[in-house]
């Protein structure tokens, strides 16, 4: 299976049955985004104990890759320190901008790398990424791609 098919297969999939779909009534931060590009809009919520994420969810519509990437995200995030996440932004970030792997492994996120031949596509792979930092510096303004 080449990567062009695994990143159709694997973004149809999370697009069409996302992982971490819902709210959390819990959570201790919370950010809306949206993409007026696209129209993809989501409110990411997250549960942060101490320097780790606990759990995270996220609801809202938008493209395949956009509602993929979201998904992904969270199934990724889940149980890590925000050092760790830092380093999974930049690197999901050159990934997708420069579809370059970095040195770390990113596991299924590396199936963004063709993004990176669609730059409009860009912003739609990014909005749940921005959002999550926005998040978690309790950012107050909805995260905008624009």
């Amino acid at each position: 299976m080449s990567l062009r098919e695994l990143y159709q297969e694997i973004i149809v999939d999370h697009g069409k049955q996302p992982r971490n779909w819902g709210q959390l009534a819990n959570a201790t931060h919370s950010q809306a985004g949206h993409n007026p590009l696209c129209g993809d809009k989501l409110t990411l919520y997250l549960v942060a104990q101490g320097d780790k994420i606990e759990d995270v969810r996220f609801e809202g519509s938008g493209c395949a890759i956009s509602v993929a990437s979201a998904s992904l995200m969270t199934e990724v995030i889940k149980g890590k320190t925000l050092n760790e996440i830092d380093t999974l932004f930049h690197d999901f970030h050159i990934l997708v901008t420069e579809g370059k792997l970095p040195a770390a492994d990113l596991g299924k996120l590396a199936v963004f790398s063709g993004v990176a031949e669609f730059p409009i596509r860009v912003k739609c792979a990014t909005l749940a990424w921005h959002t999550m930092k926005a998040a978690l510096t309790n950012e107050t303004n909805p995260v905008t791609t624009e």
